[in-house]
Formats: C-alpha cells, sequence, structure tokens
C-alpha cells in the first residue's frame, strides 16, 4: 500500500480521531463518521493505528460478518489495520511515519475520505497521524479528568490555568502540516457522554472548554449522550444511521435507536458531514412506528 512520491488527491480529506485518553469513544465517533460518508455516496477508506486494542478493526470486522448472517447489504468502508513497533528506533520511526503517510496519500488518490482511528496513548504513528489530518475530532468525556488533556484547572476556581500534553501536540502538528504543505487542520472537540440532567460539573467543564476552544482554535460541539444503545451496536457493527429496520437489528427498532439516530444525525450536521443523510430520520420514524 506504499508508493514513492504519491501526492495526495486536492479533493481527497482525510479525517484523524485522536485523543491520548482512551474510553472516549473514539472508535464509535470513527466508525459513524465512515459508514455515514459511505452512505452518502462518497468513497471511504478507514485506517485503524491502535494496533493492540483493534477496536476499530473488530468493529467492521463485527460488521463484516453480521452482514453475512443477516443477509443484509451493509455500507463497509476499505479498511486497513496498520502495523506499529512498541520501541522503535530513530530510524525505525521514521521508516515507519514515512509508510503511514504514502499509505495515506495513496488511499486518498483512490478514495475521497480516508478516517484514521488513533490509540488512546502516545505514539509516534498517532503523532504523525495528526499531522496529516485535513479534519481532526477529539471525542472528549464529560469530566475533569477528560479535559485535563486540553488544559489544566485551578482547583479553587476551576478556571484553565494553561495548556495540557495532547492540545500541545496538536498544536505541534498544525505546525507541521503548515510547514509541509501549507495546510490546515480544523480541530473539532466532541464532548461525549453528556447527561441529560443539568449540574455545577456539567457546566464547569462545559465552562472550561469553551475558554479552551478560544485559546487552542477548536471548534466545541456537544456530542453524544450516555446512551447503551451504542454499546449494544458493536458487536453487529452497526451503526446508528444505518438502516435500522427489523431485518438489520433482527428486532423492532425501539424509541432508544431512533433517538440514537436522530442525536448521531445532529452531530453529522453539527461538523458538516450529515450532506446526504438529512431525511433518514424520517425513514426511522416510520420503521419504528
Amino acid at each position: 500500500m506504499s508508493v514513492e512520491n504519491a501526492v495526495r488527491a486536492p479533493s481527497a480529506r482525510v479525517i484523524v480521531v485522536g485523543n491520548e485518553k482512551g474510553g472516549s469513544g473514539k472508535s464509535t465517533v470513527a466508525m459513524h463518521v465512515a459508514v455515514a460518508l459511505t452512505k452518502s455516496g462518497q468513497s471511504v477508506a478507514t485506517i485503524d493505528l491502535d494496533t493492540r486494542q483493534k477496536s476499530f478493526t473488530h468493529y467492521v470486522d463485527n460488521r463484516r460478518a453480521w452482514a453475512k448472517q443477516a443477509g443484509r447489504n451493509l455500507d463497509i468502508p476499505e479498511h486497513f489495520c496498520f502495523g506499529n513497533l512498541n520501541y522503535p528506533t530513530a530510524d525505525e520511526e521514521a521508516a515507519g511515519c514515512k509508510a503511514l503517510e504514502d499509505s495515506v496519500d495513496t488511499l486518498a488518490d483512490r478514495y475521497g475520505v480516508v478516517v484514521i482511528d488513533t490509540p488512546g496513548h502516545d505514539s509516534y504513528l498517532s503523532r504523525h497521524a495528526h499531522s496529516l489530518a485535513d479534519i481532526l475530532i477529539t471525542p472528549l468525556n464529560d469530566s475533569f479528568v477528560d479535559l485535563d488533556v486540553l488544559g489544566s484547572v485551578c482547583p479553587e476556581t476551576s478556571r484553565v490555568t494553561g495548556v495540557s500534553h495532547y492540545a500541545q501536540m496538536v498544536e505541534d502538528a498544525r505546525g507541521q502540516r503548515r510547514v509541509r504543505d501549507s495546510g490546515t487542520i480544523d480541530w473539532i472537540v466532541l464532548r461525549n457522554r453528556l447527561s441529560s440532567i443539568g449540574s455545577r460539573n456539567k457546566r464547569l467543564v462545559g465552562d472550561g472548554l469553551q475558554e479552551l476552544s478560544r485559546r487552542l482554535n477548536f471548534r466545541h460541539i456537544e456530542g453524544l449522550a450516555e446512551r447503551v444503545i451504542f454499546r449494544e451496536f458493536y458487536p453487529r457493527g452497526l451503526t446508528a444511521v444505518d438502516d435500522l429496520d427489523e431485518a438489520t437489528l433482527s428486532t423492532r427498532p425501539t424509541m432508544s435507536h431512533i433517538t440514537a439516530r436522530l442525536e448521531m444525525l445532529k452531530l453529522l450536521a453539527a461538523m458538516g458531514l450529515d450532506r446526504a443523510l438529512a431525511g433518514d430520520a424520517v425513514n426511522t420514524g416510520r420503521d419504528a412506528a
């Protein structure tokens, strides 16, 4: 998949889903974005850089297996799981970054969109992937524990006092991107696992994100609520943007399916990735009626 001197197609987009903290919903977001764009008629390739957990890869494998078992024609992106070295030498690290860059450029020449899911920890491939992004999506759980990857806060006032490690890495990636091709990275932070009940913590985390968004130049979007249904999709590789009829689900769709679908469509619209999916929510409502 690696070629020499590959040049990214001007119309191709690279979407990286990244956060150095695990459990933030990266693979769920990456899968939904990939499937949504595929269903909208775009050609999509996906890359999993988390070679230990392989959650994204397992999600795609589950989808392929369920499509065969249920006899359904599910949209499945062209997927690749990229290798990694745990303790590379400087030469091996440089070679790995070059291989990733060549692979992305090659795929971008064949597909309209490349979606990359990164591991929930620091790695040289993850850092390099961030510098290749046109759009960077960072899911973030609604807590000060997760906010800490972006910025530090005062324990007394809860005001932001500084920029943290992951945010600094993104700034470095933006600098690398500017030097390489004068490109820019549209950074979107998704506030995930939101509670439907207002609380002081929820308000303070929101205030912190607003302050950091101004300081770090990212778009702050409310993401997904804490819904069991998103975890239930995983074993079958399904997403909230699929045609959630009885044949696909092997059970009648419920209000939970409809609510999750509407929430995901709203999120994709906020990110500007909804394009051809706006009418799908109506069909889902009819299916569940």
